[in-house]
C-alpha cells in the first residue's frame, strides 16, 4: 500500500487546551477485545499478525463510535495480550475478470479460488487509548451510545469498552512505560521493539500514513522519557497525524 514514510509529528503544549502549567485534560478510555488479529500490511498475501493494534485501527473504531467518516484526533494508546494461538481461516477472492464468480459468499475451490490458510491471533487484547480535549468529550458521548458496533482489526472482532473517565496528562521527564506506544528516541528501554504501523488509511483504502514506533512486550518500569505526558505514573505519548 502506498504512502508517506514520515515519523509521528511530536505533540507541542500549544496544539490542545491546557493549563497554564502545561497539563492537559483528556479522556481515558479503557476496552478489551476477547479475539483480535491486526494484519501486518508489510508482508501482503502472508498473515503475519502485528502485536498491537495501529493507531489507524483505533482511530477507525472512533469514527465507528461516532459515525464519522474518519477520526484523525490526537491519541495516546496502549496496549497488550494475555495470549494468542493460530486459528484455520477460509477465503474467497473473488477474480477481477468475473471467471470465478461468489455465489453466496463463497467461490469454488479452484486455482487461485477458496484457499484455507492459517490466521495468527491475539487473546484477551487490553487497549486503552487518551484522547485529549477538544475531542476527547465528544468522542466520550459517542463511546456510550455508538452509531456503529465497535469493532478492532476484523468484522467479526467486538470490543467491549470497560471504563470510561476524565483525566489531566501532565508533562513528564520521567514515567511508567508499561506497554505504550512512543515514537522512536521518546524512551530508551532495552526491550522495546520497533514497529510500523499506520497511522490514518485514506477512505478509498488507496493510500495510509506510516510510522515507526517503540512498544514493549513485557511491561517497561518507570525511567526518563522525551516528549511524553504522564497519567498518574502512566507515560502517555500523544500521536497526531499529518492533516
Amino acid at each position: 500500500m502506498p504512502g508517506s514514510t514520515t515519523g509521528p509529528p511530536m505533540l507541542r503544549e500549544h496544539e490542545l487546551a491546557g493549563s497554564a502549567q502545561g497539563e492537559i485534560e483528556a479522556v481515558r478510555a479503557e476496552f478489551i477485545v476477547p479475539v483480535a488479529s491486526f494484519r501486518d500490511p508489510m508482508f501482503p498475501g502472508v498473515t503475519r499478525c502485528l502485536p498491537v493494534p495501529p493507531p489507524s485501527t483505533l482511530r477507525g473504531m472512533l469514527a465507528a463510535a461516532t459515525g464519522r467518516a474518519s477520526e484523525p484526533v490526537p491519541l495516546g494508546m496502549s496496549a497488550w495480550a494475555e495470549g494468542g494461538g493460530i486459528d484455520a481461516e477460509t477465503y474467497h477472492p473473488v477474480n477481477a475478470d468475473g471467471s470465478n464468480p461468489a455465489v453466496g459468499g463463497r467461490v469454488r475451490a479452484v486455482k487461485g479460488g477458496m484457499t484455507i490458510r492459517d490466521r495468527p491471533f491475539l487473546a484477551m487484547v487490553h487497549v486503552t487509548v487518551w484522547v485529549p480535549r477538544p475531542d476527547g468529550q465528544r468522542i466520550a458521548a459517542a463511546l456510550r451510545r455508538p452509531v456503529w458496533g465497535l469493532r478492532l482489526g476484523r468484522s467479526q472482532d467486538v470490543v467491549y469498552l470497560c471504563s470510561l473517565a476524565r483525566v489531566m496528562l501532565s508533562p513528564a521527564e520521567e514515567a511508567v512505560v508499561g506497554h505504550v506506544l512512543a515514537p522512536v528516541g521518546g524512551h530508551a528501554d532495552s526491550g522495546a521493539l520497533t514497529v510500523r504501523l499506520s497511522q490514518t488509511i485514506s477512505q478509498d483504502r488507496l493510500t495510509g500514513e506510516f510510522g515507526d514506533f517503540l512498544w514493549c512486550a513485557e511491561p517497561a518500569g518507570r525511567q526518563a522519557v522525551a516528549g511524553a505526558y504522564r497519567d498518574g505514573e502512566q507515560a502517555v505519548w500523544l500521536h497526531v497525524p499529518h492533516r
